[in-house]
């Protein structure tokens, strides 16, 4: 008899129907997937694995011979923050086509900063037919913030590209062909360095406000800011204060400390940000649902739970 692995989303009607589809598909060899609602009294005290989308804690909680949560999501810090330590581990989502498709947005969006966009549509607004100086990607350094498996495969595909890429993360790291820095002093340095800063850190206690007023006032004059990582991680008040200094040129957000972003946020209406629905790196579901299906079989086969969040680093 398969067992019933718990199903619990936070998610329109609509999306819910679709992962519980393609995830019933991926798993029909191994295990029945059921809502949560669906569960008998039975059920829920023989689950040792939940597939879960930001969930309601309760529901989790109700589960309580849980080893192990499948997080459907790469970030984890609404689960470590609202699921006791002493819980279930939890397995993020770590799929390599997650990483392949936020490479491709901040190529996208880099291409959008280097080539003027944002300055090509002001002037479009005010009828203005003006022509700027070109620089080759060569010319343009860019620095990746943050080089786990999404910014390292974000540094490379800007390298593929021609730009000259620098990155940064909290402890000593090495890419080919990418000058990497690391701790306070090279989070500084690349700072100084960088024409385009992407921002790509998980958010833990560390990373939490790891770009203000300092910081921001530490870029390369003219500088501007990707952020696909966590609202969080940045102040916001201190990058549109450096915005409306002129110290910084640009803002693309794909992320806020409030999402959806609030209709009457003045982010909306500001000429210097482009504000982006979190639509960097959406989860492919299907590569998603075998990605699942395998830690699965791992664990019902073996025993083994899937690499877990390191609670004390967050991630």
């Amino acid at each position: 008899m398969k067992p019933v692995v718990p199903f619990i989303p936070e998610a329109h009607s609509h999306e819910r129907e679709v992962w519980q589809q393609e995830l019933s598909r991926s798993l029909s060899n191994l295990a029945e997937l059921k809502p949560f609602d669906a569960l008998s009294e039975e059920e829920r005290l023989a689950a040792r694995v939940a597939i879960v989308a930001n969930p309601d804690p309760a529901h989790v909680a109700a589960l309580p011979n849980l080893v192990w949560v499948q997080s459907l999501w790469a970030g984890v810090e609404r689960l470590m923050s609202e699921l006791p330590e002493e819980g279930p581990l939890i397995v993020r989502l770590a799929d390599p086509q997650m990483a392949e498709t936020m490479s491709e947005a901040v190529l996208a969006w880099t291409l959008y900063l280097h080539r003027d966009m944002p300055r090509y549509m002001a002037q479009q607004r005010r009828g203005v037919w003006q022509e700027h100086f070109l620089k080759t990607p060569a010319e343009r350094t860019v620095g990746v913030l943050g080089l786990g498996n999404l910014g390292t495969a974000s540094a490379q595909r800007l390298r593929a590209n021609g730009f000259t890429v620098a990155g940064w993360s909290r402890s000593e790291k090495t890419i080919d062909g990418v000058r990497c820095f690391h701790g306070p002093d090279g989070l500084k340095q690349i700072l100084g360095e960088a024409d385009i800063v992407v921002i790509l850190v998980p958010l833990t206690d560390q990373t939490r406000g790891l770009l203000g007023t300092d910081e921001f006032s530490s870029c390369k004059h003219g500088a501007a800011i990707i952020n696909f990582a966590r609202g969080p991680v940045i102040e916001t008040g201190a990058l549109v204060d450096g915005l409306d200094t002129g110290h910084l040129s640009h803002a693309v957000l794909d992320v806020f400390d409030e999402e959806p972003l609030p209709s009457e946020s003045p982010l909306w209406r500001h000429e210097k940000i482009t504000v982006l629905p979190h639509i960097s790196a959406p989860t492919i579901i299907s590569t998603a649902s075998r990605l699942v299906a395998n830690n699965l079989k791992t664990f019902l086969e073996t025993g083994a739970v899937p690499d877990h969040v390191d609670r004390k680093r967050g991630y």
